[in-house]
């Protein structure tokens, strides 16, 4: 429980759905610790249609979701509810999201905040001059810019383009949904993730060609919007969309589970993903691919592989040393859940806000 009760605004890409995205689990398990320390959370969420057709949690049992058509109506509905708030945070890919900005920035009272969830991506567009959902201007009228990226990028957002105080807020995972179970072994090596043409040449390296060259191996492929032209080998099992519900299921029947990451966020390092520490706190052995910053989130060789091209797979797939991998597993079950929780998260974007209001007070009193 927190010392002090605040009042958070959130404007997010979505928290109803997980169809297609990966913010609804990270926002779901950061509002439910931030209520459970005591804190209020309005979620504001744009009605888009995508999403409201594939809604698994239409009614979030923690803090108050609702939805809106428009900026228009944004205003209309919830301009008290940004103007008396103690933090209002605006996520990436928030429809209008610029406009939106915009208007808590000049509105809001308390500490605003962006929440990057696509920080390496975020910051390719900025360097095309493609201001969808955060400006320059805008990076520098918030006083906070929470980034799933940590390293070098945080320097530079400060450097380059102006925001007051960047810190990272990594991805977590919630441990009352992610667990180690008993589970007959289904499949060798599985993969989960929405289809990226810039991950594809690496899933075909890492899980397609280790497929045809194991024909007796089990392999899965679970994410939606994979086109239809792409020649799956036959031992592998397609899952065109598995809700959040079956994710443990779906780690816990796996003997190791693939990491493949984005080329924006390999290029920017120090990002890991949901699905990283969801396997991990399953304990399920996780081969990935390779980033700077990997290390510092899980050890290589004592909680992570690490594999560059098929030959490796093919070896780790055949050492049957199921002691040795069983130890894996356990090593990044015991790292996340000292490190990288939701509890966590929550209690250090509540630091980050404290630290924030205290560096506004302390300058009101320069001045």
């Amino acid at each position: 429980m927190s010392a002090t009760r605040m009042r958070f605004v959130f404007f997010g890409l979505s928290i109803t759905s997980s169809w297609g995205n990966g913010h609804a689990t990270t926002y779901r398990s950061l509002v439910r610790e931030l209520v459970a320390r005591g804190h209020d959370v309005l979620f504001l969420e744009r009605d888009m249609p995508w999403y409201a057709d594939n809604r698994d949690m239409p009614e979030p049992p923690f803090g108050t979701t609702r939805i809106y058509e428009s900026v228009t109506e944004a205003r209309d509905r919830f301009s008290e509810d940004v103007r008396n708030a103690d933090v209002v945070i605006v996520g990436s890919y928030v429809p209008d999201g610029v406009e939106i900005g915009d208007w808590v920035t000049s509105t809001a009272t308390g500490v605003t905040g962006f929440y990057d969830i696509d920080t390496p991506v975020t910051v390719a567009k900025l360097e095309r001059e493609d201001y969808e959902y955060v400006s320059p201007a805008l990076i520098a009228r918030y006083d906070l810019y929470l980034s799933f990226t940590g390293g070098p990028t945080l320097r530079m957002l400060e450097q380059r383009y102006g925001s007051p105080c960047a810190r990272v807020l990594y991805c977590s995972v919630d441990p009352n949904l992610y667990f180690p179970e008993e589970r007959e072994s289904q499949w060798d090596l599985g993969y989960i993730g929405t289809y990226g043409e810039d991950r594809q040449p690496t899933l075909e390296s890492l899980l397609c060609e280790p497929a045809r060259q194991s024909p007796g191996g089990r392999f899965v492929v679970a994410g939606p919007m994979y086109p239809k032209t792409i020649a799956w080998p036959k031992n592998v099992e397609r899952i065109e969309h598995l809700s959040p519900q079956y994710h443990r299921s779906f780690y816990n029947r796996q003997r190791f589970t693939l990491n493949v990451t984005r080329a924006d966020m390999i290029r920017a390092g120090y990002s890991p993903s949901v699905r990283l520490f969801e396997a991990a706190a399953c304990g399920t052995p996780i081969i990935s691919d390779y980033w700077e910053g990997l290390d510092s989130i899980l050890t290589i060789g004592k909680e992570v592989l690490v594999a560059r091209e098929t030959a490796e797979i093919i070896r780790f797939l055949r050492q049957n040393d199921s002691h040795v991998w069983r130890k894996l597993g356990e090593n990044a079950r015991r790292k996340v859940l000292s490190e990288h929780t939701a509890a966590h998260r929550a209690e250090e974007l509540e630091g980050y806000v404290v630290g924030r209001k205290t560096a506004s007070a302390f300058a009101s009193r320069v001045q």
